[in-house]
């Protein structure tokens, strides 16, 4: 593999985006193991581009591009819910850096990951709301650092809780402006939310379920018209999510349209298996494959957290709203 050269990575910015798109609609195509790496090279890595510093890009874009440090999302925090504005995580300034203290949940791959990108406060109170917030770098490996993974029904851990308890980060952790957090996590935001992956989280099981009902066995008038009614909603999300990232690549922030296409994007994610959960077991002949079986019920316990991540339903729909003068 050729190494990442990251001054030759910010003259071609612009021919990145849709290079990671193809790619990563072939690897989720494939039902590829792509969650180590995933947010690392989808947000964490522009972010950086973006807003951190010189020094920064050059210790950390390299070593994300080569698949040596892998990043997870220090958002959403206890109580708190979506409404990222009530973060309570501290980070205080010190004559040597910073002093973190707080907690994080829902924090996806928290466990397999080398850092995070951490929403904090570091100035005001949590009734602030948007000011005082700041994004730090956080080394995982630090002293006072704990991660604790949640099982979900699938049996996987791909949630976890993160405590900090006095955890020392140097000056240099600190990335973008400080106070400025809000401003530069919503930017993110648009980034995890408009890409192929809020589409085909399914797409595995609508794969094998096709292949059935293209089968002498499987094929039904109802299973044609389901097929019909998912590709139909599949195709302009699609179209619409390409399109955000053609915009993300110009350097717009595109926030109202990325949440749009999460929401319409978990909707589809989610019709997918209790549609097909409908079909298959209203047949009287119960003659689907085993490995139809399986899959389908594994996304069907996967798929509540769908519409959890990367900001749930009601806030989406509320920013949407905002966004057309509506609220």
């Amino acid at each position: 593999m050729a190494r990442f050269d990251p001054a030759q990575g910010v003259r071609r910015r612009g021919a990145l985006s849709p290079l990671r798109y193809v790619l990563a609609e072939e690897l989720l195509n494939a039902g590829a193991p792509v969650g180590s790496h995933w947010i690392a090279d989808r947000q964490s890595g522009p972010l950086i581009l973006k807003y951190g510093t010189e020094s920064q890009k050059q210790f950390y874009l390299p070593r994300i591009c080569n698949g040596e440090a892998f990043f997870c999302i220090g958002m959403s925090e206890p109580n708190a819910g979506s409404d990222l504005a009530s973060v309570r995580t501290r980070a205080v300034k010190t004559d040597t850096g910073w002093t973190l203290n707080g907690q994080k949940i829902w924090t996806t791959n928290a466990a397999g990951c080398h850092f995070m990108i951490a929403l904090v406060r570091t100035s005001g109170e949590a009734d602030d709301r948007h000011k005082g917030l700041s994004q730090v770098i956080v080394d995982l490996s630090l002293p006072g650092v704990t991660v604790r993974p949640i099982q979900d029904l699938s049996g996987d851990s791909h949630f976890c809780e993160v405590f900090f308890d006095n955890v020392l980060l140097a000056d240099d952790a600190l990335i973008g402006a400080e106070g400025r957090g809000w401003e530069q996590v919503t930017a993110e935001l648009a980034f995890e939310r408009s890409g192929p992956e809020r589409l085909f989280s399914s797409i595995v099981l609508f794969d094998e379920w096709l292949a059935y009902v293209r089968t002498p066995q499987g094929r039904t008038e109802s299973a044609q018209r389901l097929a019909g009614k998912i590709i139909s909603q599949l195709s302009p999300l699609r179209a619409m999510s390409i399109a955000v990232t053609e915009r993300l690549n110009r350097g717009e922030s595109p926030v109202v349209e990325a949440a749009l296409v999460k929401d319409l994007g978990t909707g589809v994610e989610q019709l997918i298996p209790a549609a097909i959960a409908d079909d298959l077991f209203s047949r009287e002949a119960q003659n689907a494959p085993l490995e139809l079986l399986l899959t389908l019920n594994y996304v069907t316990q996967a798929s509540p957290s769908f519409s959890l991540r990367g900001g749930t339903r009601d806030i989406l729909r509320g920013m949407i709203a905002r966004g057309l003068g509506l609220r």
